[in-house]
């Protein structure tokens, strides 16, 4: 990993089994790729979240897959990569499972997406913009 790594995220990952390892890996590789500002932190003890002026995503192994959580519900989904939480008012998830294509360039699209709505005070602020 690169100096943008967070020890914390580091260790999360370590400690799932390899698959679990290689999506968080895949998925972590793309949020980088997707803006040079955004950072790792740790939140809720051990949960790994990438934040650049709000939250951006975060990650969650589960028993049978990994979820990477989306902090803006409004955000646009050209190619039908989130599959859960469709109808939640803060949030949505990409949910992958061990045999899963991970479509990078559509997650990176949603990531950039996110990043943009939060430089411009993000999706709440955005929403009560729009309604003025």
């Amino acid at each position: 990993m690169t100096g943008r790594a967070h020890a914390g995220v580091d260790a999360y990952i370590d400690d799932l089994p390899a698959w679990q390892q290689s999506i968080c890996r895949q998925l972590r590789d793309i949020v980088w790729a997707t803006d040079p500002d955004i950072e790792e932190t740790v939140k809720r003890t051990v949960q790994p979240y990438f934040v650049l002026e709000g939250n951006v995503c975060a990650l969650l192994a589960t028993k049978d897959h990994v979820n990477l959580f989306l902090y803006d519900p409004t955000v646009s989904d050209p190619e039908g990569v989130i599959n859960q939480g469709h109808g939640n008012t803060t949030g949505r998830a990409i949910q992958v499972y061990e045999h899963d294509e991970i479509n990078r360039d559509a997650i990176m699209g949603i990531l950039t997406e996110i990043v943009d709505h939060n430089r411009r005070g993000g999706w709440r602020r955005l929403g009560k913009d729009a309604e003025a």
